[in-house]
């Protein structure tokens, strides 16, 4: 069977595994609104987030990475009802096992894992968890990180006008 070529998504000859600020989309298979459910919508609440239980696991796990990596921090994270928005900041490398390369992929992937793992049987009924590859923007200065940093503070309110909104 003659499969469809896929494009990269990551920049070509750019170092994952570089010192810098990432900002990260991690989204649910078939973009499946399993995550949370914004609540609080109306003329005087402000939309909250409100967490199923997988979407608590997938927060429990995202609270690990820093604890799985020395030199990898979670700066900003927001998690919605079908996708992630995270700012990883990896710092000045600390990797005892020079030969053992990792990088922003081997982080997320190893976190998606995680998460499909301790979600286990309960989320069993459609197989996957998570949709295929992440998106990623490499931060590239101050006003960037800000400009990030606010889409994610704000983007529970905006969520009815979010891209992934369906």
């Amino acid at each position: 069977m003659n499969l469809p070529n896929r494009k990269p998504t990551r920049l070509k000859d750019y170092d994952y595994s570089s010192e810098g600020a990432y900002f990260i989309t991690i989204c649910t298979h078939n973009k499946q609104k399993i995550l949370c459910d914004i609540v609080g919508e109306g003329l005087c609440a402000l939309p909250s987030i409100k967490l199923t239980p997988i979407g608590e696991v997938a927060k429990q796990e995202l609270l690990k990475i820093e604890t799985h990596y020395d030199n990898v921090k979670i700066d900003k994270y927001v998690i919605m009802p079908n996708h992630i928005h995270l700012i990883v900041r990896i710092t000045e490398r600390i990797n005892p096992f020079p030969t053992i390369k990792y990088d922003i992929s081997n982080v997320i992937g190893k976190y998606k894992a995680a998460v499909t793992r301790n979600v286990g049987n309960a989320f069993m009924h459609s197989k996957k968890l998570w949709q295929r590859s992440f998106h990623d923007h490499i931060i590239r200065d101050k006003m960037d990180y800000l400009k990030i940093w606010n889409y994610i503070d704000t983007n529970p309110q905006k969520w009815n006008e979010d891209c992934f909104y369906i």
